[in-house]
């Protein structure tokens, strides 16, 4: 590394390097007020309809199930892109730290599944940066291979060593692994069941809340805690750190970046093996608390939403995480549920549009207030002339959510200038 940047202050180095500073999201203020709201509609919402289980703990303890290796994977997707580098391949990673978590764990113990699935998601993201860093590989392409390579090996692997001797006495077959022990969970004893009894009650705001929290608070796994932990550790690191900076800057003007001493090959592959032990984490949970084995396709395009939660996010820790909490939501009301709860999650739905149609008319965006107007009145119509969802759209809940929300938040975005462009070193000399 050059004296130019090493001598240099760290919060001038953004500057030099083509990264004018950023906010990180959202005031904490904003939040809370955006929270708020959420909690007032869903009871509202809730007292309207009658559907005590829209934002019950159970409802909630599902969600954020749900959520995390959704979260994970987004949050795999971030490191990388933040750096340049477009990680279509999260899927094949989440697929290979299921299969590391699976083969780990039955052997040993839980923890060294965890821990050997990252490792396996990391060796993912290191195919993907030497395609894409080294060789100059379409990051699309590399993904894609990535995707169909990991399913491959994770099927071959799996009849090589669950199918004979001790994993096949244990329970195991071709297409999963023998149990896995499980991992320990917390649970705040007192305040959960206090928290169940004014659930109970079904009063306005109040049991709500009741729910949220007891949701958050009742057999909480530690995986889960990891990963809140992650998010915050990877909020500080990207983003008030001058390791974050420089990491950041490769994926703004890697050339830039590169005339002022920044090593960026090394700035992206550490962002890459990073973005690959997350996935593999997330993959980790689907086969040590999701299910306590390692179950082929266990990942379910799970790496994709995460990557549609990282762009509702607007590639930042705090959005990241909002998004993987709604899809999260969404697939837990119709798990749960069925086609009454998701039905009264319509009436919800025309409440959002008629907001959003009245802000698009504010702001003189005529076409677009009316289209939002006229899809809240269908909307509306389907909720007082029926009493339940059909089935085969609540299967469907979680992936038209995610499909409403890119589509309502595709104007805002702004993604790394960098991303995706392939870098050849000695560019900015």
């Amino acid at each position: 590394m050059t004296a130019t940047m090493t001598d240099a202050p760290p919060p001038a180095a953004p500057k030099a390097a083509g990264v004018a500073p950023q906010r990180s999201g959202r005031s904490l203020g904003q939040i809370l007020v955006l929270v708020a709201g959420a909690l007032l509609l869903l009871a509202a919402v809730r007292m309207i309809t009658g559907s005590q289980d829209l934002d019950s703990a159970g409802q909630v303890a599902a969600a954020l199930g749900l959520a995390v290796p959704i979260g994970l994977a987004g949050l795999a997707g971030l490191w990388s892109e933040r750096a340049g580098v477009v990680n279509i391949g999260l899927e094949g990673m989440m697929m290979l730290g299921t299969f590391g978590a699976g083969w780990a764990g039955w052997q040993s113990s839980p923890w060294l599944g965890l821990l050997c699935g990252i490792g396996f998601g990391v060796l993912g993201g290191l195919v993907h940066a030497v395609a894409t860093i080294t060789f100059g590989v379409d990051h699309i392409v590399s993904g894609v291979a990535l995707n169909l390579l990991a399913l491959g090996a994770t099927q071959y692997l799996a009849k090589l060593c669950f199918t004979s001797g001790a994993a096949s006495d244990a329970g195991g077959n071709p297409k999963q692994s023998p149990p896995v022990d499980a991992l320990p969970d917390v649970t705040v004893p007192g305040l959960s069941d206090g928290l169940h009894s004014i659930e109970k009650h079904h009063w306005f705001v109040v049991s709500d809340l009741a729910g949220v929290i007891g949701g958050v608070v009742t057999h909480l796994s530690v995986v889960t805690i990891l990963a809140a932990v992650l998010f915050v550790a990877s909020w500080w690191l990207l983003w008030r750190t001058p390791f974050g900076l420089r990491l950041r800057s490769c994926g703004e003007n890697p050339v830039a970046a590169e005339s002022l001493g920044v090593n960026v090959y090394t700035y992206k592959y550490a962002a890459v093996a990073v973005s690959g032990g997350l996935a593999g984490l997330g993959g980790a949970f689907l086969a040590l608390v999701t299910s306590h084995t390692y179950l082929e396709n266990q990942t379910g395009g799970r790496g994709y939403i995460g990557l549609a939660a990282m762009i509702f996010g607007n590639w930042r820790p705090g959005g990241l995480a909002m998004g993987a909490g709604l899809f999260g939501y969404s697939d837990a009301l119709q798990l749960r549920n069925g086609g009454t709860t998701v039905h009264a999650l319509l009436l919800l739905l025309v409440v959002l549009l008629v907001a959003l149609a009245a802000w698009k008319l504010y702001r003189k965006a005529v076409w677009q207030g009316a289209t939002s107007l006229i899809v809240a009145v269908g909307v509306l119509v389907w909720y007082l002339f029926t009493d339940e969802v059909p089935n085969d759209f609540v299967g469907a809940t979680p992936y038209v959510v995610t499909l409403l929300v890119l589509s309502l938040s595709a104007q805002r975005l702004r993604m790394p200038k960098a991303d995706g462009m392939r870098y050849r070193k000695g560019q900015g000399k």
